[in-house]
């Protein structure tokens, strides 16, 4: 009997995490996440990572013009903050009153969902 694969990968970050860049261009930056992208794999962090895209003439913006905005980022950049102590920290599982629940591998701290 073949074994059934989820559909979305189970992911370290979740939406309201603060998060810290580990790699890549914004190296060092930290913000909260807006956006959990599962099935790309990538997050997005406010304040970082900001682009500029093209704004065509529209019946709602007639002037068009130029907007920031936050690309994502693949989540293997990114490293969750610990709330107790504010350095970055790996993310582990473990059942707590018959509840799966995310804790800092740093301090063993059970993390509040964000």
């Amino acid at each position: 009997m073949e074994r059934k694969k989820n559909k979305q990968p189970k992911l370290h970050i979740k939406k309201g995490d603060t998060v810290k860049v580990i790699a890549g261009n914004a190296n060092g930056k930290s913000g909260v996440v807006l956006e959990v992208l599962p099935a790309k794999k990538r997050v997005i962090v406010e304040g970082v990572n900001v682009v500029t895209k093209h704004i065509k003439p529209s019946a709602a913006k007639p002037e068009g013009g130029l907007t920031k905005t936050e690309a994502p980022i693949h989540i293997s950049n990114v490293m969750l903050v610990d709330p107790a102590t504010g350095e970055p920290t790996r993310v582990g599982r473990k059942l707590v009153d018959g509840k799966l629940k995310r804790y800092s591998k740093k301090t063993g701290d059970v993390i509040k969902n964000g």
